[in-house]
Formats: C-alpha cells, structure tokens, sequence
C-alpha cells in the first residue's frame, strides 16, 4: 500500500473554540484519524464558544499536497437529511401527509413480488421503515472493489428504473413492522416532492434550503461526475485486495435525493444547526423529524432523515452519516442546534479505527463545548 502521507498543514481558522478543547487537540485528532489510514481528513467545529478548523494528511496519496480546510466533497446521505425537511416543509405548508400512501402520489410504481405502495406511507420512507429491497445498496458493494467501482462509475439510471430494480425483490419485511436502511426509500421521496411541487426535488431543495441559508459552495451535480474546486482526491479500499485505488471522478445522479449533494464542512455545518436551531422548519415538523424508533443498533434510533445517539458522556446528538465513492462523512449536532461537528475523510472502505478515530474528535469536540465540558 502508498504512503497516505503525514502533512497537518497549517491552520487558517480562529485559533480556539473553548477551554480544553483548541487548535492542538482538534489537530491531535485529526491526525489520530489520518494515522488509523484516512489519506486526507478536515474538520470544523462551531459552537457557542468559538470556530476550529483544521485538516491533516494529504489531498494527493503519494504526495505532500496540503488538505484545503474548505474543500469540496460528497456529503452521500447527508443528503438524505435536505430531501426529509423539504418533505416536512411540504407538510406544514399543506402539500402533502405523512400518512399518505406512496400509491396516491406514485401510482403502480410500487408493486409486485410482495411490495405494495399502498401499505406504505412517506413517512415509512423517510423513516427506513418500509421494508423495501434496496437496489442501490446492491450497487454500493459491487462498487468496494476496483472492478466494480469502474464498472458503474458513470451509471445513468433514472429513478423509476432504480425503483423497478429494487421492487423486483420482496420486502425485506412488512412496512412498519421493523426498520432497515435503504436508499430507495429516498429515491421514492424525491420522486413525490416532484408529483407535489411540480418541480424537481433539486429546485425545491435549492430554492428552500441552499439560497435561504446561502450555502454558496453546496451544489447538486446531478450526473456530473466533477468536484468543484478546491477538492482532495478521494479514495477507495478494495474489498478484495486493500489496495487503495482513485475513486474521486464519479457519477450519483442515480442516488439523487439519497446521496448527490456536495458541500463543505463550513456550509453542513450551517445546515444542521440551522435545521436543528429551528430555522427550516416550524415546531411541530421539527418535532415529527425528531421524534425516532429504534434501529436495532444499541444507542441510535432513527427520526425522520437523521439518526440520534447519546454521547458517552450523556449528552444526545443528532447525524447522518455519508459515504460514496472517496468519501465518508461524520457529524453531530446538538440538540439544541448551536454546536455542529462535521469530518470529512477522503477515504472509504478503510478499517473502523478510522470511524473510532472519528467518533473520538467528535466526542472530544462536542462534550468541551457543552456548559459542563
């Protein structure tokens, strides 16, 4: 395997965001994810007490090219998060239900070999509880080897086809009688923010989220296969073999409303606190988002878009995880939506200490900035 290098390039963020927890331990961590085989890792906290930025390893494997403290990558299914508060502003402004039936909205699209649109309610999708095949997730392994990855780096494949592919199996299980993430659920979201709105799931998450936050560096590529710039290279670790191959160019308009947006840390950040801090959506929408089932895993359970879990030390955040092609995505925000954390690693596939490593800055970050840290 190359060197992932070992440049922590020099920071250009505010120099501390609170007592105990500065410039040197975010870098510390940082390079603690970088050393468990991460090429290239940023981060960016925001809390009452300040903003820390940073970013070690290289952006380049191979090379010692500092890693951009606002580059550019895909978010995966962070996007998941934008697509469900479109949904719940939908709602509130009496679009549509929660309990509707997918049938209502996309008739005939969802049956056959056991699936039923009419049993399942958008409130099923946004919560992983309907029960469906997920296609995508089928597409998603094939891609963890070289192979794979180049076989369908530039798939094109409209969401009805994605939605066929997925109900030629049968449910996983009855809708509402247990949860299991799948990424068609979302492709199905989109599809009704579109019968609803009459405009595309892209323009209503633009025009209600990207504009009114001014998320200037979060875009939707659609098919495009680019990174705006500035960008690291990302990369992938082959199932079969661990070689670490190049995986940065690549095609995910076919996950759409499930994992196309790309961002950056600065604009996430401003997402989810938004979101969380009330800005997005009124009281009782956000209430539904927050409101979760159990997962299965001990200490997540699932809302509506995003996943909470409670801290070592106590306290509850709120995430979504993303991962494609090159990049994996970790975060929190607190509950209250003033303090986010988000990391990006420009490596997937790689071993769970680099998720460990991750998961300690974000509990290192998170529990200095609560009043008690």
């Amino acid at each position: 395997m190359e060197s992932t290098g070992r440049r922590s390039p020099a920071v250009t963020g505010p120099a501390r965001a609170s007592t105990g927890y500065g410039q040197a331990t975010l870098q510390r961590d940082l390079d603690a994810i970088r050393d468990a085989g991460a090429v290239g890792v940023q981060a960016r906290v925001v809390s009452p007490r300040g903003e820390l930025s940073a970013a070690s390893g290289t952006a380049t494997l191979g090379r010692d090219v500092p890693v951009p403290l606002d580059g550019h990558f895909r978010i995966g299914s962070n996007t998941k998060t934008f697509t469900a508060a479109v949904i719940l502003q939908l709602e509130a402004e009496g679009h549509l239900s929660l309990s509707d039936r997918v049938e209502r909205w996309l008739p005939g699209l969802v049956r056959g070999n056991g699936n039923d649109g009419a049993a399942i309610t958008v409130r099923n999708l946004l919560q992983h509880t309907s029960g469906l095949h997920d296609h995508p997730h089928d597409v998603e392994q094939e891609m963890r080897t070289e192979a794979g990855f180049h076989r369908h780096r530039f798939a094109r494949t409209p969401p009805e086809q994605v939605v066929a592919l997925s109900v030629a199996h049968p449910p996983v299980f009855a809708p509402n009688s247990g949860w299991g993430y799948a990424n068609v659920n979302y492709i199905l979201a989109g599809m009704v923010i579109e019968k609803a709105t009459g405009h595309s799931w892209r323009e209503e998450v633009r025009r209600r989220i990207i504009a009114p936050l001014e998320l200037r560096h979060t875009t939707l590529p659609g098919d495009s296969p680019s990174l705006p710039e500035p960008h690291v290279e990302g990369y992938t670790q082959d199932a079969q073999s661990s070689r670490l191959f190049r995986s940065t160019e690549v095609s995910l308009g076919w996950g759409g409303p499930a994992a196309e947006i790309v961002s950056t840390t600065d604009d996430l950040g401003r997402f989810w606190r938004a979101l969380l801090g009330g800005r997005l959506l009124p009281r009782t929408q956000l209430r539904k988002m927050t409101t979760t089932v159990p997962t299965g895993v001990p200490g997540w359970e699932f809302g509506l878009g995003m996943a909470q879990r409670r801290l070592s030390f106590g306290i509850p955040v709120w995430s979504h995880a993303g991962g494609t092609p090159g990049f994996v995505t970790d975060n929190a925000v607190t509950p209250d939506g003033l303090t986010s954390v988000i990391v990006s690693r420009s490596t997937d596939g790689g071993s769970p200490a680099q998720h460990e490593a991750a998961d300690r800055l974000i509990e290192n970050a998170v529990r200095a900035a609560s009043p008690t840290g």
